[in-house]
Order: C-alpha cells, then sequence, then structure tokens
C-alpha cells in the first residue's frame, strides 16, 4: 500500500498537481516550527539569563548567619555556594562621610554572570567574574564624587581601611529601584570582621547563593526545608523574577498567534490546491469506480498519498523552520547575552500537529468528495458545485483554524477575538474589494478596449476569488507596512516631538537652602533645568471619609495607589499640563475658599473615581491632610519632565518636610560634571535616564526585525493563496485564451491583458494596505505613544507599488503555458 502509494504520489508530484499542496503544508510547518522553536529556546534562555539576576540558581535570605554544617552538606552535595552580607554604614575618606548601602561578598561571588567596574568614573564597564580582593573596596561612582576622592584613593569602613579599586558600575543582583538609589559598594567578605560593623543585634541581610543540578539543588532544598525557620526564605528563578514565567509565556502565545494568519492562509492555499486537485481526478476515479473499485478503495488510494506528502512536508518543514529559529536568534544576538540552548522536539511536534491537522481540515474534504464521484461521470460531463459541500468545508476550516490558535496561544478570549477580527477584517475587505471591482468596471468598461477591457472582464468574472484574494494579500501587506513605518519614521515622528535638549537627568532630594547654588552651577556649565518644583511625600488614605481598601471597584493593592506618593504646589498650571475638568486656583474661584484644593491626574482619577468635589485625606508623616478635588488634568509624560499625580495651590503645604526636584540636560560629553555636582551637592540623588531612548530604539529596531521575517513569510502565504486562485483558474484561462487567440488575439495582448489584472489586484491590495496601515499607526501614535497623529503619505506610494509588482512577478511565473500551448490542444482537451 504505501510503495504503491509512494509510486502514484511521485507520478502526481511530476504532473504538478501536489506541487503547491506540498509545498503550502511544507511552508505552514516551517512558520509554526520555527516560531515555536524561536519561542521555546528564548524561554529557556531568558530562564538562564534570569538566573544572572540572582547570581545563583537557588538564594537563601535570612536575617542572621545559617549554621556552617549548611554549607558543608551543600558542597557534599556537589553544589557551588557563595555568601553575601548587606548592610548599611558610614564610608569616611579624609574629611568626607558617606552613608552607603554595603555588600560583603565571599571569593565566589557570583556564581553566575559578572560584575561590571570600571576605570573612570561613569565609564564603560568592564566585566569581572569575581568580586573585590581583601583590602580592596568596589564604589558606586556617585560615591567617589560625593566623597571626593578618585580610583585608588584611601576609604574606610568601620574600623577597616580599603582601596578604592574600581568605580562599580552593575551587580548581577542588584535589586530593584531603591537600592539602585542608594550608593553602593562592595568588599570582601573574609575583610567584615576587621571592620567592626556587624555586633549583636546589627541590622544584617545575608543571603546564600547556590547553583548546580536541577536534581542537587531539589534533592538539597528537600534536606533543607525542614530546618528553615519563618525568618529564612529559600527563593528561585520563579520567586525571584515572578512576572518573566508569565512574560514569555504570554510572548510565545503572541508570537505563535501571529504565525497562526500565516497557517491560515497557507491552508487556503491547501485549500484551493487539493479542491483542483480533486477536481482534475474525477475522471480517474470515476474509470477507477467504472472498474469496480470501492469508496473505501479510493480513499485509500488518495489518503495515502496526502498522508506521505504530510509526512515529506513536516520534515522539509522542520528543516526550514530550524533555519528560521537560526536567523531570528541572528538577529537578536545583541539583545540575548546568554548562550542558545539546543533545539527540543517540542517545536516539531508543533509543526506535525499543524501539518496533519491542516491535512485533515483543509485537504481531505475535497478527497472524500472525490470517491464519492459516481461511475457515471465517464458518460456525463456536467458539473455540479455543492454550494453546501463547500460552506460546511469552509466552516470546517475556520473551526479548526481556531482550535489551532487556541493551542497556539492557550487563550480562549484572546483566541475568540483574533480570530473574530481577522474574519470580520476579511470579510470586509473582500466585501468592499467586490463593490470597487463593480464600480471600477461600470466606469470604465464601456471606454475600455484591447487589453484593458481583456484585465476588467476576467477580473469582474472570477472577482469573488479575486476578492479573497486582494482581502488576504492587502492585510498581510499592511502588517509588514505598519511593521516598516514603525521601526523607521514612526520612532523618528515621536524623536522630532522630543525636543533636541529634553532631560535626560534628574536630581531630588534637593533643599531649598541649596537651591541658588544649585541654579548658580547650572548657570556656570549653561545646562538647561526645567525648573525646580516642591514634592512633599504623602499617602492617600481615605476618599469621602471611606477607606481606600473598603470601596468597591478600586484596587487597593495598586502599585499606582499603594505607596507614598509625591504631593506639589504651583500658583501656575505647568506649560506641559493640560486641564480637563474643574478650574485653576489662580482662576476666580470661591467655591473651594475653605478647604485645601487639589488638582488630580485625569487617569488616576478615572481609576479612584474622583469627581469635582471628592474629599481626599492624606498622610504625610504621620500628619492629616484633608483636600478636596478641583480640577483634574492630563500630563506629558514623555516630556522628561517632573509631573505629579496631586497639586495643591502655594504654601498649602508648607508645615510639612519635603525637598524639591528637577531634570536637566545633560550631553554625553560632559558626563564628568556629574562627578563635581554630586561633590559640590553630595545630599542630593542622581537617576541617570539618559540611555533609556537609546535602548528603546536598540530594542524595537531588533524585536521588529525578527517579526518582520516572520511577517515575510506571512506574506509568502498570502502569495500562496494568489498561487492556488491562478492554478485553480488556470483551466478555464486556457480555454478562454485558446479561443480569444483562436479568434486572432495576440499573445502580447494576452500577455498584457494578464498583466493589467494582476497589476489591478496588486495595486488594489497596496491601497487597502496603505489605508489599514495609516490607520493602525494612527492608533499605536494616538494611544500607545499620546504622540500628534501623523499622516505617513510614503506608503500610499511605496506599498501599491509593492503589490503591483509582486502580482505582475507572480503573474508571470504562474501563467506562461497560458500563452505557450496551441489553442488547437486546449480546445481538444476541453471536447
Amino acid at each position: 500500500m504505501i510503495t504503491r502509494g509512494l509510486r502514484h504520489l511521485v507520478r502526481a508530484w511530476r504532473g504538478g498537481e501536489l506541487k503547491l499542496l506540498g509545498f503550502s503544508l511544507a511552508l505552514a510547518v516551517a512558520i509554526v516550527s520555527g516560531i515555536a522553536g524561536f519561542s521555546d529556546r528564548l524561554s529557556r534562555s531568558m530562564e538562564q539569563q534570569s538566573h544572572h539576576f540572582l547570581a545563583a540558581d537557588r538564594v537563601l535570605k535570612t536575617p542572621r548567619e545559617v549554621p556552617e554544617e549548611w554549607l558543608t552538606e551543600a558542597a557534599a552535595r556537589g553544589l557551588r555556594t557563595a555568601t553575601i552580607a548587606s548592610f548599611r554604614s558610614m564610608i569616611y575618606a579624609g574629611e568626607g562621610m558617606q552613608l552607603a548601602s554595603i555588600r560583603a561578598v565571599s571569593d565566589s561571588y557570583p556564581l553566575i554572570g559578572e560584575v561590571g567596574v570600571s576605570a573612570t568614573l561613569f565609564g564603560p564597564p568592564i566585566m569581572r567574574a569575581t568580586g573585590p580582593k581583601r583590602g580592596e573596596i568596589w564604589l558606586d561612582s556617585r560615591l567617589f564624587a560625593l566623597l571626593d576622592i578618585d580610583i585608588g584613593g584611601q576609604a574606610s569602613v568601620g574600623e577597616a581601611d580599603f582601596t578604592a579599586s574600581q568605580a562599580l558600575i552593575s551587580e548581577p543582583d542588584q535589586g530593584g529601584m531603591n537600592e539602585m538609589l542608594a550608593p553602593r559598594g562592595i568588599i570582601n567578605f573574609a575583610d567584615l570582621a576587621a571592620t567592626g560593623v556587624v555586633q549583636p543585634g546589627s541590622l544584617v541581610r545575608y543571603r546564600y547563593l547556590f547553583a548546580g543540578s536541577s536534581e542537587q539543588l531539589d534533592a538539597y532544598e528537600q534536606w533543607l526545608s525542614s530546618r528553615l525557620d519563618d525568618g529564612q526564605r529559600w527563593q528561585d528563578v520563579r520567586d525571584g523574577q515572578p512576572a518573566m514565567a508569565a512574560t514569555l509565556q504570554r510572548a510565545e502565545g503572541y508570537l505563535l498567534l501571529a504565525a497562526s494568519l500565516g497557517v491560515a492562509l497557507a491552508g487556503a492555499a491547501i485549500a484551493l490546491a487539493a479542491r483542483r486537485y480533486g477536481e482534475r481526478n474525477t475522471d480517474s476515479v470515476a474509470i477507477m469506480k467504472a472498474l469496480g473499485a470501492s469508496r473505501r478503495q479510493v480513499l485509500a488510494h488518495y489518503g495515502s498519498q496526502l498522508c506521505l506528502l504530510s509526512t515529506a512536508a513536516i520534515v522539509l518543514g522542520g528543516l526550514g523552520g530550524h533555519g528560521l529559529q537560526w536567523v531570528l536568534f541572528t538577529t537578536l544576538g545583541e539583545l540575548i547575552s546568554v548562550d542558545i540552548p539546543a533545539p527540543s522536539w517540542r517545536p516539531l511536534a508543533v509543526g506535525a500537529v499543524t501539518a496533519l491537522s491542516c491535512t485533515a481540515v483543509f485537504a481531505m474534504p475535497p478527497v472524500w468528495a472525490l470517491s464519492k464521484v459516481s461511475p457515471m461521470r465517464v458518460l456525463r460531463r456536467g458539473h455540479n458545485e455543492a454550494g453546501v459541500a463547500l460552506l460546511v468545508s469552509a466552516l470546517i476550516g475556520i473551526g479548526g483554524i481556531g482550535l489551532l490558535m487556541w493551542w497556539y496561544s492557550n487563550d480562549a478570549l484572546l483566541t475568540g477575538a483574533v480570530l473574530i477580527a481577522a474574519l470580520v477584517t476579511g470579510v470586509l475587505s473582500s466585501a468592499l474589494v467586490l463593490l470597487l471591482i463593480s464600480a471600477v468596471r461600470r466606469v470604465l468598461i464601456r471606454g475600455a478596449s484591447g487589453a484593458l477591457r481583456i484585465a476588467l472582464a476576467a477580473i469582474y468574472r472570477r472577482r469573488v476569488s479575486n476578492a479573497f484574494q486582494v482581502a488576504s494579500f492587502a492585510l498581510s501587506l499592511m502588517v509588514l507596512a505598519s511593521l516598516g513605518v514603525l521601526r523607521t519614521s514612526l520612532l523618528d515622528d515621536w524623536r522630532l516631538q522630543l525636543p533636541a535638549d529634553a532631560p535626560n537627568h534628574f536630581l531630588i532630594n534637593i533643599q531649598s537652602a541649596e537651591i541658588p547654588a544649585l541654579h548658580s552651577f547650572f548657570r556656570q556649565h549653561q545646562l538647561k533645568d526645567a525648573g525646580l518644583f516642591p514634592m512633599v511625600r504623602g499617602r492617600l488614605t481615605h476618599i469621602d471619609q471611606e477607606k481606600i481598601s473598603d470601596i468597591k471597584g478600586i484596587d487597593a493593592q495598586d502599585g499606582s495607589i499603594n505607596r507614598e506618593l509625591n504631593l506639589s504646589w504651583a500658583e501656575d498650571l505647568p506649560e506641559d499640563n493640560r486641564l480637563q475638568s474643574g478650574s485653576w486656583w489662580s482662576d476666580e474661584n470661591t467655591e473651594f475658599e475653605n478647604v485645601i484644593p487639589v488638582s488630580v491626574e485625569a487617569e488616576l482619577a478615572a481609576s479612584l473615581q474622583l469627581t469635582i468635589g471628592s474629599e481626599l485625606r492624606f498622610n504625610i508623616g504621620g500628619q492629616l491632610l484633608n483636600a478636596r478635588v478641583s480640577s483634574t488634568r492630563s500630563l506629558d509624560w514623555a516630556s522628561m519632565r517632573p509631573n505629579f499625580y496631586f497639586m495643591f495651590p502655594p504654601n498649602s503645604l508648607e508645615n510639612y518636610a519635603g525637598s524639591y526636584i528637577t531634570s536637566f540636560y545633560l550631553p554625553t560629553e560632559q558626563k564628568r560634571l556629574l562627578a563635581d555636582l554630586l561633590r559640590q551637592f553630595p545630599t542630593l540623588t542622581l537617576i541617570e535616564v539618559d540611555t533609556l531612548i537609546q535602548q528603546m530604539e536598540v530594542i524595537v529596531t531588533q524585536v521588529s526585525t525578527a517579526i518582520g521575517l516572520v511577517l515575510v513569510l506571512v506574506v509568502a502565504c498570502a502569495l500562496l493563496v494568489a498561487v492556488a486562485n491562478v492554478q485553480a483558474s488556470l483551466d478555464s484561462r486556457l480555454h478562454e485564451n485558446a479561443i480569444l487567440r483562436t479568434l486572432g488575439a495576440s499573445k502580447k495582448l494576452i500577455i498584457r491583458g494578464l498583466l493589467m489584472e494582476f497589476a489591478a489586484i496588486g495595486l488594489l491590495s497596496g491601497l487597502l494596505a496603505a489605508v489599514g496601515s495609516n490607520i493602525a499607526l494612527m492608533g499605536v501614535q494616538y494611544w500607545v505613544l499620546e504622540m500628534d497623529v501623523v499622516w505617513h503619505g510614503m506608503v500610499f506610494v511605496i506599498a501599491p507599488l509593492v503589490g503591483v509588482l509582486t502580482m505582475c512577478i507572480l503573474a508571470a511565473l504562474s501563467c506562461r503555458q497560458l500563452v505557450t500551448q496551441p489553442p488547437l490542444v486546449v480546445l481538444r482537451q476541453a471536447l
């Protein structure tokens, strides 16, 4: 059975009947297995990278030292260990002193990852696999400036003296923003006792790092679990980075959902190719049945061919998917700083299931219909298209794609939304194309002649299939055009809306007495600041005399609410704020004369269900402040200027302890001024944000390049639909062109007609793609980037041009036999 099926498969392949079907299957497998493999290996590599954030595979956190036998047991089990003790202490250098966060690390720290140091302040990092040696201390660049010492100078911690040999730039387990804001230093754990800082009752946090195989770590965890008390925590990657696993899993689902668009298009090509395959074998089946073949034998004959074809597509598609993984990882090489794990079997299994599903859903219905062909087909040539069967086949195909999408993403709601959106978009696009085809034909057909008339007639005659072809190709071009514009001009547009000297550094904890000297420093070095803004820290506790935690519809644990907020005051509305409702206190307003008014950021006001007149209560350092909402404001968060959720009138918070905040622009070549700034103002806290835009551009560019590669394959699937559509109409086209040539039409006339027909399809696809991409980009500009909407006119030139050229090339490759085959041969075959 297999040998006979293979022999028939080779014969059908040579005849060209199965080439498109097999190529569509292989491309679907390549897309899905490539993206699944990319996501799987990226997820595993990011899990390895997340170990760098722990500097180990596992971490034991404890407020005190652990028994030595615990570490001895770990070593006996083959685990590598390291010890960290963290505490706050004063660092002295000459006459200077500064409170800093100190970490004492053992010689084996870090077990995973590297420490970044530099021989110059605020310089580029040099990665080290170990911490400082005995007698050395590595200090944050800010500490060198605050202590007024140079690299190689002397600094003291407690009773021990150290050589400040390196500027500390980064640590693998650096921690969150609170730890980043505090000046940091690292010493060797062997020097900890000599400092005399750690005494009984001292506030010290210990972290014991462990690295080894999963089996070793799991066995040690089981041994250790019964010995831990309430104050000790054993952490793995999931505990250390709780959002990372969910984020990676969600990203993999989104990538595979994007791939499902390619699978859907490839499935449509498979269905069209299988339908033509069935039509061309109808007479053969009728003869087989006339000679005594049963329906079961017919199904076995053609089913075995499809099974063998699917197997070959799985193998070839798997190889193509592996190549796609290599291209994607090469493209994203700069973003992935760890070794990529070896490929696993899972992506190939995903591709195999996809191939078998596409075969069953799209290719088997025509074969099933083929098995029901009557032997009378030999004598009666009439063709009756079963409309109900086509509808059932289409519904089965949609259901199969929906199940695949759900399996890819494991999110039924997201799958349903994407599937419905794609169907609605496709139906609306097809309906629009049908209207356009009819309108264009009515306008041009009267004055058209020659090749144009032939093209218009052909487009209108196949208007339903052409509408589907235009919609699928336009959807693919739209996504590709949107991504291309996002990578280039959209980022440029966003950058142009930021001033060239937009602030890139923030200063906080500025005291009133320091303001004149700080202004003088800025003027002396010709630095532009965004102005000084007063700031008081307070926590919102009640709304309209009701505790926030008791109000329904408000998440009291949300990070934007459950924290101390920055409260500020100003006489005039800041220049980058816009009043949404209510009135500012500088306007004539007597409604709130007996209570402190407050202006609230509009989005926070909506989330807190605040309206004009809502009463608020704040806890500011144990003191209570009552206020009433007088207005809501929209803020320009992208301005890089200090912004505040709550703003009060001048002098309304003068009885509360506070400080000032500002932001300023510093060119890269003037970075060394930061050391002078911190020496002159040692109590200020500096936050450097100048690299955020560069990082965003690199990530957007490289990630969008990788997604673009996937979308190119999606466009290839859309082209497969076009090829399948042409192949499905090839017999009728041959017959039509044979009649035209018999009536005197030249080859050149027919070729021009074909090129005009396909050019019109490409032009319509490009115009639809241009409109759709501009609408999508305007949504990204307005709702995501919150920037002024910019219309990208060049898309209306590039997308139609790409569509026309692509479809004309497709016409030249697919329709050569339409003008090369003799008309007499074609007409004889039709009889």
